[in-house]
């Protein structure tokens, strides 16, 4: 049968490219060979380990530097960063953490997981859901500074290189979650 080359295409819309249908997960061993090569590759070409909050740290001084400048020099954790002529943006960990980003950003767009959603339990609001990410996101990016570095920063790169205080922080992480599941699963059932 010949197709009617007059036949006008579909045209193209953003929520299409968000609501494709999702690819099969990954064999999980795959992904964690393939896990180690990442890291490997930034110790091979950076000199450091992966790590996620030290470079979200230097994008959110990189904007508060832009917006209030005077701000950044009274805070000796900020001034570290971008104090005086420092660009918080000098750093390795801020390529590492937006080659995770475009990264993840890529993989989710070719597998069809990037979609417009919110992910929660039957029994609490939509408004309810994002409270408690944002509250736990808070909490748990303040906790990753105390720490000095994430789950990326401190299970990956701490743990390859076994070190005692990376096996510590991922530990704690473990318990906390535990230890916090019971009081907040009336949230998901």
């Amino acid at each position: 049968m010949k197709k009617n080359i007059n036949t006008p295409r579909k045209k193209f819309q953003l929520k299409d490219l968000f609501n494709r249908p999702s690819q099969p997960y990954a064999n999980p061993y795959l992904g964690g060979v393939l896990l180690g090569l990442v890291l490997f590759a930034s110790y091979f070409i950076t000199g450091n380990g992966l790590g996620a909050s030290g470079g979200l740290s230097r994008f959110a001084a990189f904007i508060e530097d832009l917006i209030a400048p005077g701000h950044i020099d009274q805070v000796p954790y900020l001034l570290s960063m971008a104090g005086g002529r420092r660009n918080p943006l000098d750093s390795w960990i801020v390529i590492v953490t937006t080659g995770v980003l475009i990264g993840g950003f890529s993989s989710g767009l070719i597998h069809g997981r990037t979609k417009i959603e919110t992910n929660k339990g039957p029994n609490i609001s939509k408004q309810t859901r994002w409270l408690f990410a944002f509250i736990g996101g808070i909490l748990f990016t303040y906790g990753a500074r105390l720490a000095r570095g994430c789950t990326s920063g401190q299970a990956l790169s701490g743990g390859a290189t076994l070190s005692a205080g990376s096996w510590l922080v991922m530990f704690s992480i473990f318990g906390g979650a535990y230890a916090l599941a019971y009081f907040v699963r009336r949230l998901w059932n």
